[in-house]
């Protein structure tokens, strides 16, 4: 089945930005980016010549401030709704302080205590209208201020069970609170829209991102825990990344049960979605075929070890994407885009080419597996992809050139080595270069250049050694292979610089790819205003929880962005590279 949806977007190619809304600010902010900073951000975008603008997931987030753990697949984030103040108060330290969601909230409190007696016949409809969420979602967000902000599991059994008399009298009682929470979704909602036609008028296409998953502390899961297996929580197995797998916490879907009741739950999201954006990028695409699923009661250390496949049964994968694909191509109007990274089966991407749903190509990943293990040429990326050089999960380019290129992982190393009974400490000092390695990534030895060598110092028979030698083929000389591409003169530099990040960003932008979208923080490379290890402008780090995930803010104001010649620069290189 073609995806049909694109005649709203075009066949020709786009260049596009990235960015969470929570990194830009403006001088009329208030400690984190909003929706009137989303206008200015569109802005920018038009002087630089971009016609995409891609967010992170807009939904409320809890206690870690993570988008794709939320505590509702339709709720906006109030923190990004405009207090429309004079005085504002721009992040500081890079990091945005999440303490002023609080702040923010009581000021908007105070705002509705003086409109709320007059509510217009637009606030009634978008209750009406919004009917499947809005109520269960108002009630869990007092419910859980009044259970003193325990997970729903574990409040009173009247509350977590949904005890129906219970419920009506909390809600009688707290009826004006429970108002306020309905009223705060449509601010946001007003001032989203507004956004969404802002943009129309400079023809950019807003793209959101729908979490594959919910919160186990949600007011989806709570509402409807029929939907979810709560004994397995959802991860990614252990790869060359990431030694352990990942835990994410989140439990998986029944899908039985929501194909039953006819996808409504699926097709309300798309709908609400639909408010906001033009295109829609589905997180963790695979995980419509088949998840990752570990029991709950598994030790948090061990991570995505101990897990196993969801289905258990390969053979129904492919049917299984397709079927809930075919679903949301059929409730959308909008475009709908793939992040398909990570260990795929075969059933995913002959899937999303069937129903024209672009995925991902990330420069650094995007090689010549299975001969060569060289990069391809950009003319060669495959035309149905979204092209970029990071993702909001990855470092930066310049962290990963500095860093990561031709490097693996040293736990994964060192795991594997042990599994063998190989003396992992003195082969880790016979293959790589300590000079050279650095954040828990280990660089490659120059005179390590064969395979022989390779298997000669881990002492074990070749044939016991292919993941090993599989490792070595797809990082050894990296750095170099890549090099040859940027055709910049002089010898190959280790340390990054604006004129590496321009060549990098340049082959994204002359790929075959029908769209290029990049993270502001790589763009923002060809400028001088990120000093020092590049490894520090992250946004996440998979598998941790902390501070500086989710939070990261660019150094200067958008008023002071529009000041650099970035945008015109970045212009001129749209312009120069393939037709977009």
């Amino acid at each position: 089945m073609p995806h049909n949806n694109w005649k709203n977007i075009g066949s020709g190619r786009r260049a596009g930005l990235l960015v969470p809304l929570f990194s830009v600010y403006s001088k009329n902010s208030l400690g984190i980016g909003d929706f009137d900073d989303l206008k200015l951000l569109l802005d920018w975008c038009s002087t630089a010549g971009l016609s995409i603008l891609q967010l992170l997931p807009m939904n409320e987030v809890g206690s870690t401030f993570c988008p794709y753990d939320a505590l509702s697949s339709f709720a906006l984030e109030p923190m990004y709704i405009s207090l429309k103040t004079r005085k504002g108060r721009p992040p500081s330290g890079g990091h945005v302080d999440y303490s002023i969601k609080e702040e923010k909230i009581a000021r908007l409190w105070k705002t509705y205590l003086k409109d709320n007696k007059a509510f217009s016949k637009q606030f009634d409809g978008f209750v009406r209208l919004n009917g499947y969420w809005l109520e269960d979602f108002a009630l869990f967000k007092i419910l859980k201020k009044y259970q003193l902000g325990r997970p729903w599991y574990e409040w009173d059994d009247c509350y977590k069970n949904r005890d129906s008399e219970a419920l009506a009298a909390f809600k009688r009682e707290h009826a004006n609170e429970i108002a306020f929470q309905k009223w705060l979704q449509w601010t946001a909602f007003r001032q989203f829209r507004e956004a969404k036609v802002y943009a129309e008028s400079k023809n950019i296409k807003i793209c959101g991102d729908l979490p594959i998953l919910i919160s186990r502390d949600s007011a989806d899961v709570w509402a409807h825990p029929e939907y979810f297996k709560l004994d397995f929580a959802a991860g990614a197995p252990p790869d060359m990344y990431c030694a352990k797998g990942q835990r994410w916490g989140v439990p998986i879907y029944r899908w039985e049960r929501i194909a039953d009741d006819g996808y409504i739950y699926l097709k309300e999201k798309l709908g609400y979605a639909e408010n906001f954006y033009d295109i829609l990028r589905i997180d963790h695409v695979v995980g419509l075929f088949r998840i990752w699923s570990i029991p709950y009661n598994e030790p948090a250390q061990n991570a995505g070890l101990n897990g196993s496949f969801d289905p258990g049964d390969e053979n129904t994968w492919r049917a299984h994407g397709e079927a809930i694909l075919s679903v949301m191509i059929k409730s959308t109007r909008m475009l709908l885009m793939a992040e398909d990274l990570g260990v795929i089966p075969r059933g995913c991407p002959e899937t999303l080419e069937e129903f024209k749903i672009p995925g991902n190509s990330v420069q650094r990943w995007v090689k010549d597996w299975n001969v060569k293990h060289d990069f391809l040429r950009p003319k060669d990326y495959k035309k149905l992809s979204v092209v970029m050089l990071s993702t909001h999960d990855t470092t930066n380019w310049a962290a990963w050139w500095e860093n990561e290129a031709g490097t693996i992982d040293e736990a994964l190393f060192a795991g594997k080595a042990i599994d063998r009974n190989i003396d992992h400490k003195n082969v880790i000092n016979k293959l790589f270069d300590p000079d050279r390695s650095r954040h828990g990534r280990l660089r490659w030895r120059e005179d390590i250049d064969s395979q022989d060598k390779l298997v000669s110092i881990l002492g074990k028979p070749k044939e016991h050694l292919m993941d090993f030698i599989d490792l070595y083929e797809n990082s050894y000389l990296e750095k170099e292979k890549l090099w040859k591409q940027f055709n910049i003169k002089g010898p190959m530099r280790e340390k990054s610089d604006a004129g590496m990040v321009k060549a990098a960003l340049n082959m994204t932008l002359n790929s075959g790819s029908i769209f290029c979208i990049e993270l502001l923080n790589d763009y923002l490379f060809l400028t001088k205003l990120f000093k020092g290890d590049p490894y520090n402008y992250r946004i996440n780090r998979p598998g941790t929880v902390g501070k500086e995930n989710w939070s990261l803010t660019i150094p200067v104001s958008l008023e002071s962005l529009f000041k650099n010649e970035l945008g015109g620069e970045i212009r001129m290189m749209i312009k120069s590279s393939r037709p977009i």
